[in-house]
């Protein structure tokens, strides 16, 4: 009627009504600026919070099979056997001769040269090739019935150390007497090296790697490089390289985000010292196995120095396989995998860019949904993971995720490493002409072959296990 009570137009309507929770998660919501209709006016409404409008998606991670892991005592024996067909391997190269030459000489009546062998030098290349051994054989705690079987083992404990400890001084002191001060230097380079480069500053242990991370606390974030004593350093750092890999950290689903990041910086400290014992026992194996023989080669003796070199490069890659395989077991990886699943990551945006999208200062009480732009440090940024606790300028934890987010990721690099030398090891085969390079290449494939079998067993075994999604859950990784 025309002097009834009109309603409201279907414009106002469409300015008056409040968007729905759709909306708001799809495009985020504003902070501080209101909620904006069709036109440019603002509601004097403030915003809701973040954590009242979005929960984020529930992380279901996958459970892998327990995989057969070899006993420390017998991963260092097929290491040290491993050390010695390749030490073996590099005399061969170095000290071969014309055997199927007449007999004209003495020299040519043997395959090698064992008059020009140093023997002290190899006794005591082998003694330092097994002070892993050694050690893990003295310190692994092995259970007895009776006090005679303790007393035994005791006493062979004590017998081997001796032993060892006796030969090392016998053979430096005969290396003394017969070579010059120069040549001896070589003897200890890989500690002078290491001390420097290691030892004068450690990561500061805030929390017990070992505990449970579901009592960290808030120090954890303070995790700062602190110098200590030298000698101390020195002590402890000796200490780890010989008493092989620390107790494996348990994984709990941390309730707050401040418990996950002191679970990543945990994580992060144990990473960080297993790598550091991998690369140093890598390249102390490849030193005394492949490189020292050749620093105490006559100059008169002619020898193949790009084989020689080949050699050494081969070491050092199976080697560093050998040991990450077993420091970095695919348990400890899964741990890894699930830590950066709850941390997530930022990517940063130019500026500029998603201009008219609802964007919300970055903070760290809060567990951020996938798609939502944060404020941070003067830097506009999006949450690329399921979960998203790292802190956006940090780029340890973008490091953290990029490595551990995909499970399977240091599986692959380590079966890419195996393969490369398998295949240019085969393929060396079969253009080889020398009898000491077929004969050498022979020795070492029967290693790699092994290598290669136990990580590709895990591969299949752990990609079956990753492929397949818990029930209830959304979220599912790749495992390439």
């Amino acid at each position: 009627m025309p002097g009834g009570r009109r309603g409201p137009t279907r414009q106002q309507l469409s300015r008056l009504t409040v968007p729905s929770l759709q909306t708001l998660v799809g495009s985020g919501c504003s902070n501080g600026a209101g909620l904006r209709g069709r036109g440019s006016n603002s509601m004097g409404l403030p915003p809701a919070p973040l954590t009242a409008l979005i929960a984020p998606e529930p992380v279901r991670h996958s459970r892998i099979p327990d995989l057969p892991l070899e006993n420390p005592l017998v991963f260092e024996l097929l290491l040290f056997l491993y050390l010695l067909v390749a030490l073996f391997v590099q005399y061969i190269n170095i000290y071969r001769t014309v055997w199927w030459y007449p007999y004209s000489n003495h020299a040519a009546s043997t395959s090698l040269n064992f008059d020009l062998m140093d023997c002290d030098l190899a006794v005591f290349i082998s003694i330092m090739l097994a002070r892993r051994l050694v050690w893990t054989a003295v310190s692994e705690e092995t259970p007895c019935s009776s006090q005679l079987k303790y007393v035994l083992l005791v006493s062979f404990r004590l017998v081997l150390l001796a032993a060892s400890s006796w030969g090392l001084c016998l053979t430096l002191a005969s290396l003394f007497r017969n070579h010059s001060v120069l040549s001896l230097l070589f003897l200890g380079y890989p500690l002078a090296v290491y001390v420097p480069l290691c030892c004068f500053y450690r990561e500061g242990q805030a929390v017990s790697v070992a505990a449970d991370f579901g009592c960290l606390d808030r120090e954890a974030d303070s995790l700062t490089r602190r110098p200590l004593d030298f000698l101390k350093l020195l002590r402890e750092n000796l200490w780890e390289q010989l008493s092989g890999p620390a107790p494996m950290p348990a994984h709990t689903c941390p309730p707050s985000p401040e418990l996950i990041r002191g679970e990543v910086e945990a994580l992060k400290a144990d990473f960080n010292r297993r790598i550091k014992e991998v690369l140093f026992n890598s390249l102390f194996s490849a030193y005394y196995v492949a490189f020292l023989p050749l620093c105490f080669v006559k100059s008169t003796q002619y020898y193949d120095m790009r084989w020689s070199c080949e050699h050494l490069v081969m070491v050092w890659l199976n080697a560093f396989v050998m040991l990450t395989s077993q420091m970095l077991p695919p348990s400890y990886c899964d741990l890894l995998h699930r830590s950066s699943a709850h941390l997530g990551r930022w990517q940063k945006l130019e500026h500029g860019s998603y201009g008219n999208a609802p964007q919300h200062p970055w903070s760290d009480a809060t567990i951020w949904p996938q798609g939502v732009l944060v404020r941070h440090s003067r830097s506009l940024y999006k949450a690329m993971g399921p979960y998203n606790v790292a802190l956006p300028s940090d780029v340890s934890h973008a490091r953290f995720y990029f490595l551990f987010h995909k499970p399977l990721r240091v599986l692959n690099l380590l079966i890419g490493i195996v393969s490369s030398v398998v295949f240019y090891q085969f393929y060396s085969l079969l253009r080889s002409e020398c009898w000491n390079h077929t004969l050498s290449l022979g020795l070492m494939l029967s290693c790699n072959y092994y290598m290669l079998f136990k990580l590709l067993r895990d591969r299949i075994v752990l990609g079956k296990a990753y492929r397949f999604t818990p029930s209830g859950s959304s979220v599912a990784f790749k495992s390439q």
